[in-house]
C-alpha cells in the first residue's frame, strides 16, 4: 500500500465521520466542525490525486487546489462561526429546532 491509497482512503474515512456527523447532530457548532473535518477529507482525496509515481514529482496543481482550499475554508468557517454567535444572540439557542412533527 502506497501513500496515495492511504492518504485516499484516509480522505475518505474522515469525509464520511463528517457527513455523519453533520446530519446527525442538531447542535450548529458540531455542524460547524464536521463540515472542517469533511474538508480535510477532501484535502488528503486532493493531496493524494497529486502523486504521479515513484520517479516523477508530484503534481503541483492539487498542492495549489489545497492551499487555496484551506484559506476558503478558515474564512468560511469564521463566517459561520460569526452567524452561529448571532443566532444564539437573537435566540438563545444554539441547536436547530427538533422536529416534533415526524
Amino acid at each position: 500500500m502506497n501513500a496515495a491509497v492511504l492518504y485516499t482512503l484516509m480522505g475518505v474515512g474522515l469525509f464520511s465521520i463528517g457527513l455523519h456527523g453533520f446530519l446527525a447532530q442538531p447542535h450548529l457548532l458540531r455542524k460547524v466542525l464536521a463540515l472542517n473535518i469533511m474538508g480535510s477529507g477532501v484535502f488528503a482525496v486532493l493531496m493524494a490525486t497529486a502523486w504521479r509515481g515513484p520517479q516523477l514529482p508530484p503534481d503541483p496543481v492539487p498542492h495549489a487546489l489545497v492551499l487555496t482550499g484551506i484559506v476558503v475554508a478558515v474564512s468560511a468557517t469564521a463566517f459561520a462561526l460569526a452567524l452561529l454567535r448571532r443566532i444564539h444572540t437573537a435566540t438563545g439557542r444554539a441547536s436547530l429546532p427538533e422536529d416534533t412533527a415526524a
